[in-house]
């Protein structure tokens, strides 16, 4: 089983593992939210280089609150931010003038939990890659060592994604994990390919370090 939390856009090696995951993927929304993380976060490419959004949330210092429990902060302009970023980096992006909207109408809307805002971005990517949204969960759930597990914190990633021409090329270096926004915006609907064909592993930092002292062992 694919377990994954539920996040802000999302980045490409999260939707390799949805897409790789197919039939056998949950989302956690009963894991308790964790800080600095997509959840509520997600990066972008822009003229000058990647950029961090984050979505503004209320008590968001405070400890051990379930994720289907935060609640968005509108007191600063965040949406405002997201969507004129968004147009600026990627209206000239191949595949901005067919999806763009959809997106807009997300920002336009005033969104009380921020599992329901992630929610609507997820379907609306599950729509343009035509792949089913996989069912939620809202207890948590215990993973098994056979289990493909993204909510770890400290996990080590192994993801390699397959090279696109992106928005800003011609300036920055290839960013092979951003948001799957940008993946979209510049692939349109041979995004899907590129995340069947990306190569997913993960491993704990326990297993990593247990790895790399076997590979030093004489």
């Amino acid at each position: 089983m694919t377990i994954l939390p539920s996040v802000y856009y999302g980045t490409v090696e999260y939707w390799a593992a949805l897409v790789q995951g197919a039939d056998d993927v949950v989302i956690d929304i009963g894991e308790n939210y964790v800080k600095r993380s997509e959840r509520n976060r997600t990066e972008i490419m822009t003229s000058g280089g990647v950029m961090q959004l984050s979505v503004q949330l209320a008590h968001a210092n405070r400890p051990r609150q379930p994720m289907h429990s935060m609640q968005i902060d509108y007191s600063k302009r965040w949406q405002h931010q997201h969507l004129v970023t968004i147009e600026s980096a990627y209206r000239s992006s191949p595949y901005y003038d067919y999806y763009g909207e959809r997106f807009t109408k997300i920002y336009n809307h005033h969104w009380t939990r921020l599992v329901d805002l992630n929610m609507a971005t997820l379907e609306e990517l599950c729509s343009i890659l035509r792949v089913s949204v996989p069912r939620i969960s809202e207890e948590y759930i215990v993973a098994t060592t056979d289990d493909f597990d993204l909510r770890t914190k400290g996990r080590v990633s192994g993801f390699v994604a397959e090279p696109y021409i992106q928005t800003f090329s011609d300036r920055h270096p290839f960013a092979g994990n951003i948001s799957i926004f940008d993946l979209v915006m510049c692939e349109g609907p041979a995004a899907l390919g590129l995340l069947r064909r990306a190569t997913l592993r993960a491993e704990s930092q326990t297993e990593h370090a247990k790895g790399a002292l076997e590979g030093i062992s004489l």
